[in-house]
């Protein structure tokens, strides 16, 4: 993923090709816990106490870039100023943490919503 990462970065690179290369990223994330077998770990709610598997990971457009600045792909001061730029632009476009159009806000029920609680 860091040389996929390497391969792709230019300081150029519009916000819109970053998005671009998050899903790329995100996919390739998806194929190594594929192929590797990798389960997501086992939770318990703690208000019903119902075991099961967490979400799926994914990779958010903010990973993208501090994984830019943690594996010195880019340089700190640019990749905070972008990091800077996309909160920004996130905010205007309306668009969630994986580049995505923001959906309504979730519903908060006031119970959890696993079946065969306890």
């Amino acid at each position: 993923m860091v040389e996929r990462l390497r391969l792709r970065w230019r300081d150029d690179l519009p916000i819109k090709d970053l998005l671009g290369l998050r899903a790329e990223l995100d996919d390739m994330l998806g194929r190594i816990r594929s192929t590797r077998h990798i389960a997501n770990p086992v939770f318990k709610c703690p208000a019903c106490g119902h075991i099961g598997r967490g979400a799926d990971p994914h990779v958010s457009v903010r990973a993208t870039i501090l994984a830019l600045a943690r594996f010195g792909v880019a340089a700190r001061e640019p990749a905070r100023a972008l990091e800077k730029a996309w909160s920004a632009h996130r905010k205007t476009a309306g668009l969630d943490l994986y580049g995505q159009a923001a959906k309504a806000e979730p519903v908060r029920l006031p119970e959890c919503a696993h079946p065969d609680a306890r």
